[in-house]
């Protein structure tokens, strides 16, 4: 039987030499690989209280309209900056390779609404703890984050482990 990693393309030397791109791409187009990574990002949560999911751009989009749904419940995209139309609040944070900046609209979550953060993939954590600071400075409380894929080699779970915020992954690989 197929598991959630069996549906993961992996590109040798992209983008740069040297790094294996983790591609979810082809999870994503398998509709039995698909149902099987909501299914199974969904689990942990099952009756717990939450309020939104949250998004990081790009891939946390399908995957958290597709949880949202699921849930029953509202959806929040965090993009790169100058992507949304409305009045944000940003979050820089360090790349592999520089830095980006991230946005929220400043009214996408109420003080203390349940918040679940998702997105494809965890590796230096930067991405996923720019989105927790902006969702904690609109007063979102942080119940978990959910992952396809962790590179636990690039140390980001033990960065949102060490903020006090619980991680759960699909699958791991390892190395770069």
């Amino acid at each position: 039987m197929k598991t959630v990693k069996d549906y993961i393309r992996t590109i040798v030397d992209f983008p740069h030499e040297g790094i294996m791109f983790r591609d979810v791409t082809t999870l994503f187009a398998d509709p039995r690989g698909f149902r099987m990574a909501i299914d199974q990002m969904l689990h942990p949560y099952a009756g717990m209280e939450i309020d939104k999911v949250v998004g990081l751009e790009a891939r946390g989009f399908i995957l958290g309209g597709a949880i949202a749904h699921q849930l029953s419940v509202g959806f929040v995209p965090i993009r790169k900056k100058g992507k949304l139309p409305g009045t944000t609040i940003s979050q820089d944070y360090k790349l592999e390779y520089g830095e980006a900046i991230v946005e929220i609209h400043d009214d996408a979550i109420e003080a203390g609404e349940k918040i679940l953060v998702v997105d494809d993939l965890l590796a230096t954590g930067g991405t996923a703890e720019a989105g927790i600071r902006l969702i904690e400075r609109l007063g979102g409380q942080i119940v978990s984050t959910a992952f396809i894929i962790d590179l636990p080699d690039l140390g980001g779970r033990t960065k949102l482990e060490a903020m006090g915020v619980e991680v759960h992954a699909l699958c791991t690989f390892d190395g770069l």
